[in-house]
Formats: structure tokens, C-alpha cells, sequence
């Protein structure tokens, strides 16, 4: 196949995003409607995500939003009925939502290690389950928003970081289990990415600039477009602005590294 700059634009796609109303979420969804793609979003933030659907509309691409929480499953396998309904079918999943807090792993009582798991594992494998059905055959990709501190140490965000390790392996196995049915799993791994629900994080990387939330719509917008990450599955996307490959480097004000 010749790649063209017609080949690559998301045609009769529909696509899923959780976590849509503010930040990577709302990003990713209005660089999948750019490309072409009909959208089906889902947040708890009811006005922002009506937002964002206004900006996707204004695009004009179809949409439809529901306000729900992805750590319930029957509510997502009813939001998953109402987008079969809908449309018919699903082309991409973004499991997007997620988040977390900081505090020592001795301080995180059973409840708070719940919520963790549910906010960022249990969601996920809710999703995958009820969109997997209608993901036509052959053929979909689903995209999992992890984060760099899933490869790395992450003190005051133990939980959090082992969470979305966790991911990961679910995202390889995934690949292998899903791979028969020409669907496509992988990840993306932001650093700290400046965000409504982080605030201004000063993060120091080897390329001379902060990242953003467009930086990471560019990586799922890649992984779900069969044009153009058509063979790549199982695989791990670093978004860090090459953090990922400094390990235990760190930039210095005046350019150099030091351990």
C-alpha cells in the first residue's frame, strides 16, 4: 500500500474515549475527529465533556456522550449498548481515564488502595470486555493511556505506578489473545504531562521543551490508525520527551547530565 495523506484520514471510524472532558482525553478525541472519526466519549465532569462534544460537533463529526464512571462495569457495558445502538460498531477504544494522588504506600489505607486499583486497572478491563464485541471483524485497535512510572520507580505513587504496570502486561497479553482477530493493543507512556487535573509540573527533559496533551493525542491517533500502525501491536509508546531512555540521568539547567 502506498501511503497517501488521504490513506491515513479516519473514514467510517468510530471511536471510543474515556476520560474525555479535560486534558489528554479531550486532545485525543478532537485530533481523532480531525482525522475523521465519529466519537463516543464518557466522563464523570458532565459540563466539560458537553464541551468537548460541542467542539467535536463543530467539526462536524457525529458524537454521542454519556456521563458515567468506567470503574463500574454495568455502567459501561450500558454505555457500550447505547454506542453499538448508535453506531453500529467500535473501531478504536482509548482507555484514557485514570489518576491518582501522592502519599507514602504505609499511608494508603485499604480504601484509598481500592480506588487506585479500580481508577486505573478495573477500568480498563471494563472496557476492553464490553468493547471487544463490537469491534468488527477483522480488525480494531485499542490504545491504553499508561504513564513512564509504570517502567520506573514511583515513591509516593507506588499503587499508582504498579497500576499502570499492570496495564502493560495486560496490553501485551492482550495483543496475543486479540492478535486472531486482527485487533491491535498497545500502550502510551506519558511523562508528567501539564493537565487541569496536575497543574504546572515542571518536568526536565533531554529535548529543550514540556510536553503536552496534543503530543500524546499525536501517539493514540497513530496507534489507532490501521494506515499507518498497522503491524505494531503489543508495544509501548513513550511519550517523555526521552526520559524513558535517561533512566537515572538527570538534565541539568545548563544542558549536561549527572546521575
Amino acid at each position: 500500500m502506498v501511503l497517501t495523506p488521504d490513506a491515513v484520514r479516519l473514514h467510517d471510524h468510530v471511536a471510543l474515549v474515556t476520560g474525555a472532558a479535560v486534558g489528554i482525553g479531550r486532545a485525543t478525541a478532537l485530533a481523532l475527529a480531525a482525522f475523521g472519526a465519529d466519537l463516543a466519549l464518557c466522563d464523570r465532569d458532565a459540563d466539560d465533556l458537553a464541551t468537548c462534544a460541542a467542539e467535536v460537533e463543530a467539526m462536524g463529526r457525529r458524537v454521542r456522550t454519556s456521563v458515567l464512571d468506567v470503574r463500574d462495569g454495568a455502567q459501561v457495558r450500558t454505555w457500550l449498548t447505547d454506542v453499538g445502538e448508535s453506531f453500529g460498531r467500535v473501531d478504536t477504544l482509548v482507555n484514557n481515564a485514570g489518576g491518582g494522588f501522592h502519599a507514602s504506600f504505609l499511608d494508603v489505607n485499604d480504601k484509598g488502595q481500592d480506588a487506585l486499583v479500580r481508577e486505573n486497572f478495573t477500568s480498563v478491563t471494563n472496557c476492553v470486555r464490553a468493547a471487544v464485541p463490537l469491534m468488527p471483524a477483522p480488525g480494531g485497535a485499542i490504545v491504553n493511556v499508561t504513564s513512564i512510572e509504570a517502567h520506573r520507580a514511583g515513591p509516593g505513587f507506588a499503587v499508582y505506578s504498579a497500576m499502570k504496570a499492570a496495564v502493560t502486561s495486560l496490553t501485551q497479553s492482550l495483543a496475543l489473545e486479540l492478535g486472531s482477530r486482527h485487533i491491535r493493543v498497545n500502550c502510551v507512556a506519558p511523562d508528567v504531562i501539564p493537565t487541569p487535573g496536575i497543574g504546572d509540573v515542571p518536568v526536565r527533559t533531554p529535548l529543550p521543551r514540556a510536553g503536552d496533551v496534543d503530543d500524546v493525542a499525536a501517539a493514540v491517533v497513530y496507534l489507532a490508525n490501521p494506515s499507518l500502525s498497522g503491524f505494531v501491536t503489543g508495544t509501548v509508546l513513550h511519550v517523555d520527551g526521552g526520559n524513558g531512555a535517561a533512566g537515572g540521568w538527570h538534565r541539568q539547567d545548563d544542558g549536561s547530565y549527572t546521575t
